[in-house]
């Protein structure tokens, strides 16, 4: 299985895998639905949290006084239910649900973000279409459970679970590009087209939507590999100072005169001195 790393960013990225004569068009359509339904859990992680804390959003005020539903934005006369718990942002109602209800929610919205998480990406575990679904369907599930009458339609938690919820422009899976090492992988290909038969090819790659500018190229070495390689230069640097001071007697000792410092510096593995 080709195994392909879709990075829009450092918190938005994730793992693909799909066979090498996988149709371009049919990547790019699972990688588009992958990355909407990560980003719609992510979203509802954080309102869902909010919602298990302090009940439902508050109806957006028109400017008038009245919300778009008719109901008087400023009215406080609502009777408080028996767990209110009051919003210190003013988003939300306060009406919070049972305790034990919102601590399952709470578990359900850490389960579906531990999955969309980009240390799934560390520990090279690939984003499925259908578990990602699942996530959703189960916090849906733990959302009714603790609001048995449903949520307002301005809710975002209601909006992100009805696909209503105005975020950051979705890409279209007709119209979406995926790109890789500069190029464009073109839709009437197969995968093998671009990155040849192995089935063990691993791609760094991003979405892009059509007319935009090609997505920025991956650096070389990432940021930990890029900080330690300047580390050991600077060591270098500062060893060679110490022995212009010194003298050349003590070249041999020194560890720059090891042809594999450089090596054994990255495996963790100490300099061995002789004499």
């Amino acid at each position: 299985m080709v195994q392909i790393h879709v990075k829009q960013s450092e918190e938005r990225q994730f793992l693909y895998e799909c066979p090498a004569t996988q149709s371009v068009d049919t990547v790019i359509r699972d990688v588009v639905s992958i990355h909407s339904l990560q980003t719609r859990i992510q979203y509802l992680y954080i309102e869902g949290e909010q919602l298990s804390l302090y009940g439902p959003a508050k109806p957006h005020d028109n400017g008038e006084g009245q919300t778009p539903e008719g109901e008087d934005a400023s009215s406080s006369s609502k009777i408080r239910g028996p767990y209110y718990n009051e919003d210190p942002s003013g988003k939300r109602t306060g009406d919070a649900c049972n305790a034990k209800f919102a601590e399952a929610l709470r578990r359900t919205l850490s389960e579906a973000e531990a999955y969309v998480s980009k240390n799934q990406v560390l520990q090279k575990i690939p984003l499925e279409l259908g578990v990602l679904k699942d996530h959703v369907l189960n916090i849906n599930g733990a959302v009714m459970i603790c609001y048995p009458m449903g949520l307002p339609n301005y809710d975002p938690v209601q909006q992100l679970l009805c696909g209503t919820f105005k975020g950051e422009e979705p890409f279209d899976p007709d119209t979406a590009q995926l790109w890789w090492a500069g190029k464009e992988l073109m839709r009437d290909k197969k995968l093998c087209d671009h990155t040849g038969k192995n089935e063990k090819t691993k791609i760094i790659a991003k979405l892009q939507a059509r007319g935009r500018d090609p997505p920025p190229r991956e650096p070389p070495v990432d940021k930990e590999t890029q900080k330690a390689l300047m580390a050991w230069c600077y060591k270098q640097q500062h060893e060679k100072k110490k022995l212009d001071d010194n003298g050349d007697g003590l070249y041999m000792n020194s560890s720059s005169a090891n042809p594999k410092a450089m090596k054994s510096q990255f495996q963790g593995m100490p300099v061995i001195r002789y004499g």
